[in-house]
């Protein structure tokens, strides 16, 4: 057995025979042309002709995946359409005197290094993008053909390796495809009923091939590299799309284990052609919205995949956690924008960042204490240091103009807390619009409520935000002044204790009072034999693990 990391781009678990995609050479000849002017002409005509295939495939992605997702290939189209794209082929055309094709290639080898050159990882994932819509001009300027447009004109490169027509659709088998890289359009077309999971040498999880297969259901690993070895085709192999690996001709005992994992997802998977789409909503029409909380980007597609209704928390201090150094405003904005794309018009409610207590980040030079979980954390970190606050703000409003964000404040204990975080928060917006930036000019501001000085001044708080979102972890903690890292005290630490259940039902009364909705994102949300008291209580949102969303919603539309 051989086993490979990657990076998972796409959960899941596929076990199979591999089908090595042969790469295909895209060597062009350089030639010298006499008339630079109908070489102008033959790119232009090409342009037009991989422009109608690209809307052709748009079609064909959002008949069978939806609008959201059929959005990526207007932007390949809006690509080939750029003036500056443009202006860089027929200037290589008319200064060197070189054929279309070659000036086609130089010219995507130019825009491809200055996207991979970019700090933003979105912007350097568009890198593969630019390759696949200069490719296709290639094609269409080489005369081959293509499956998907309706002009027979062009093909994509997993056509010509036999993904689609020939290969796999031929023998009626199917593969792990192994490949040294895919691109967008060659993954629209692969057929998801011949091809079990994904594994690529290059590419990124902010890819669009990436999100095609998110949006497929294929379980996918990009980034393993060297290890890449078309010497694989034709053997078993296992690949598990959540953690990354990948296992060649697996010994017995990994094909029995991920072979009871691929069956517990299977019968999950059962549960949500059951539930997907159904309102979570009791027999008797108590409605509750159910999201789901997620500690990267890459999680929205867990997120997705399990049918919540949004995000209800996005852990922010991760994108802290896993750097060596402070996150830009641009790396951020890149994360957080990320996620609301993807989301579409489901709710993302981010949680500003929560260093401190059993979150330690060594660039933050934080001191020692004694108590860390009574210390120097989370918000109170962000109002004493209000520079490392308003790079976060800015980054959470410029997002806000892709998408439904919303901003949630940790360890609230005041009223003035919310108010000096609504100020730096205003002075964010005011340089935004200074700078003549978009953003959500009425994005909605929630806080946690995770102590009990919250809930003794609920009243008070809901008069200045749009909604309560209960920690139940930090709560009980606090309220039971139990230290949750300590385990000789689990026996003392019970969620379930009527203290805690009544702290919830203060909070979730004063913000009825004051016509806001309150949910609880910690985990007691996920406890089912909590679900009958939660909806005693009137709680509005239950945010949980992505895979706890449709246990949850079976359980509540049978109450």
């Amino acid at each position: 057995m051989r086993t490979i990391q990657g990076v998972s781009v796409s959960a899941g678990i596929a076990i199979g025979t591999v089908r090595v995609l042969a790469a295909v050479d895209y060597a062009v000849e350089r030639r010298l042309i006499d008339d630079p002017q109908a070489e102008m002409d033959r790119f232009r005509a090409a342009c037009d002709t991989a422009v109608a295939q690209f809307k052709q495939l748009r079609d064909n992605v959002a008949a069978e995946f939806g609008e959201n997702k059929a959005e990526l290939f207007d932007a390949h189209r809006l690509m080939l359409q750029d003036p500056d794209y443009a202006e860089c082929v027929e200037g290589l055309i008319a200064q060197d005197k070189v054929n279309a094709e070659f000036a086609v290639k130089s010219a995507a080898e130019q825009f491809a290094a200055m996207f991979a050159a970019m700090d933003s990882s979105t912007m350097q994932a568009r890198a593969a993008d630019v390759k696949d819509v200069s490719r296709r001009v290639m094609n269409v300027l080489q005369g081959k053909r293509d499956s998907t447009a309706q002009d027979g004109s062009v093909q994509g490169d997993a056509v010509q390796n036999g993904i689609v027509q020939n290969g796999i659709a031929q023998n009626g088998e199917s593969h792990i495809i192994f490949a040294e890289d895919l691109a967008p359009s060659d993954t629209a077309q692969l057929d998801r009923a011949k091809v079990l999971g994904l594994v690529t040498a290059k590419g990124s999880a902010n890819s669009h091939t990436a999100i095609l297969a998110r949006t497929m259901g294929l379980p996918a690993i990009t980034g393993i590299g060297d290890a890449f070895d078309p010497a694989d085709d034709g053997h078993v192999a296992v690949i598990d799309g959540t953690s990354g690996a990948v296992f060649v001709d697996p010994d017995e005992a990994t094909l029995t284990e991920y072979r009871r994992r691929k069956a517990e997802a299977e019968e999950h998977l059962s549960l949500l052609r059951k539930l997907k789409g159904k309102p979570t909503e009791t027999k008797s029409g108590q409605r509750v919205h159910l999201y789901a909380n997620i500690s990267r980007p890459s999680d929205a597609a867990a997120v997705l995949a399990n049918d919540a209704e949004g995000i209800g928390l996005f852990r922010s201090e991760f994108l802290y956690l896993e750097r060596e150094d402070w996150p830009t405003e641009e790396f951020q904005f890149d994360a957080y924008g990320q996620v609301a794309q993807e989301m579409g018009d489901r709710p993302v409610i981010i949680r500003t960042l929560d260093i401190g207590a059993d979150k330690q980040v060594d660039y933050f030079n934080l001191s020692h204490e004694d108590n860390p979980a009574l210390g120097y954390r989370a918000i109170r970190i962000c109002l004493t240091r209000p520079e490392i606050f308003k790079v976060q703000l800015r980054a959470l409003l410029r997002a806000s103009a892709y998408g439904n964000i919303a901003i949630m404040l940790p360890m609230i204990t005041s009223v003035q807390e919310v108010r000096d975080a609504k100020r730096i928060l205003e002075e964010a917006k005011s340089e935004l619009r200074g700078e003549r930036i978009d953003f959500n000019e009425s994005i909605q501001i929630g806080v946690m409520i995770e102590t009990p000085a919250s809930v003794i001044m609920a009243d008070e708080l809901a008069a200045e935000v749009d909604f309560f979102s209960i920690g139940t972890n930090d709560l009980t903690q606090y309220t039971l002044a139990c230290d949750r890292q300590n385990p000789s005290l689990e026996r003392f630490a019970d969620p379930h204790s009527p203290a805690v259940l009544r702290m919830i039902q203060m909070t979730i009364e004063a913000a009825h009072r004051h016509g806001i909705w309150c949910g609880i994102c910690g985990e007691l949300g996920a406890d089912l034999s909590l679900t009958d008291t939660f909806l005693r209580l009137g709680v509005d949102e239950l945010s949980v693990s992505p895979t706890s969303v449709l246990p949850l919603r079976n359980v509540i539309r049978n109450h």
